[in-house]
């Protein structure tokens, strides 16, 4: 079957403008490396006399420069794109670098694809919640959120990314001050995650009056509801897609969930085919939306996903 491209369509959240593709916007170093506590100098690790603690630093300080020459790798790639895209070819962005051309076409053609800076650089943390079994009150992790978790781990190495995973225990606490985190959780377990997501401009969490929850469009006037709440019940989900400020403002996070369980595994398809898109879109900056899946009843796996309101593109104030 023919697979055709989606159109996604980024606008500001203060004025609904629609946003052309950043382009070279964000092409600053990573905040993961900016961040990096590279440990030190040849002669500073040659002080070092216990033999258990210099096998600790060079291991952490060898990690932290393939990282980098991971992340200059796509910084790279994603520079020479960025200029062809501009209306140069390859011949005059040899010629402006000092490279050969056979260099700069290297260059376009291999290393981590650029979009992969959406998830974030280096190594990623994930977090999923565990949740209270009603049975014997043991606290299990739901199966969708394991398999969006392995899925998201696929995708990432796919991009040179490695991924830990982190279980958000019950009762929500949580760090979210940290790089390169993507967050799956909904505001019901976690007041921690709860009050990034009021940081979000655009998009709201609400209690319908029967008491699921929905997620509201402010700008649009449209409160979306998934099919799982119904009565009768629709095999429809909706999610929640965004990247938010980090509480101590020093950077942001990526998170994403569905109001239940197909809906988190529709971010991860969408994720998966379209991250692309997405990058080109928003690349490192703020951002929210609401992702509409369509799944198989039986096995809760997403049929089709799609975009049910703009990019929100959230502005700095």
């Amino acid at each position: 079957m023919r697979r055709h491209r989606r159109r996604f369509k980024a606008v500001s959240s203060a004025t609904g403008e629609e946003q052309a593709s950043p382009l070279s916007r964000g092409l600053h170093w990573p905040e993961a490396m900016r961040e990096a506590e590279v440990p030190g100098t040849s002669d500073e690790l040659s002080g070092i006399d216990d033999p258990y603690e210099l096998l600790r630093v060079t291991t952490a300080r060898l990690q932290a420069a393939q990282e980098e020459v991971t992340e200059l790798a796509r910084l790279r790639r994603r520079l020479v794109q960025d200029l062809h895209a501009q209306g140069l070819s390859y011949a005059q962005i040899a010629d402006a670098a000092g490279l050969s051309r056979g260099r700069i076409h290297q260059i376009r053609h291999t290393g981590p694809a650029p979009e992969g800076a959406f998830l974030g650089a280096g190594t990623l943390t994930v977090i999923t919640p565990l949740k209270q079994e009603a049975e014997n009150a043991r606290p299990v992790v739901a199966m969708e959120d394991v398999t969006a978790a392995k899925r998201l781990e696929d995708l990432a190495r796919s991009f040179s990314l490695d991924m830990e995973l982190e279980h958000l225990p019950i009762g929500g606490k949580v760090d979210l001050n940290r790089p390169n985190l993507i967050v799956i959780c909904g505001p019901r377990l976690s007041d921690v995650v709860g009050q990034a997501y009021d940081a979000d401009p655009v998009i709201r969490w609400e209690r319908a009056d029967d008491g699921p929850w929905t997620l509201r469009d402010t700008r649009g006037g449209v409160t979306y509801r998934s099919g799982w709440d119904d009565n009768p019940a629709e095999n429809r989900d909706v999610a929640y897609l965004g990247r938010l400020p980090r509480p101590d403002g020093e950077g942001t996070f990526l998170i994403f969930t569905g109001i239940h369980p197909p809906g988190t595994l529709g971010v991860v398809r969408l994720l998966t085919t379209d991250i692309g898109s997405l990058w080109g879109k928003v690349t490192d900056r703020p951002f929210s939306a609401v992702i509409g899946v369509e799944y198989d009843p039986e096995t809760h796996e997403p049929e089709n996903t799609e975009l049910l309101t703009p990019l929100y593109v959230h502005e700095e104030v």
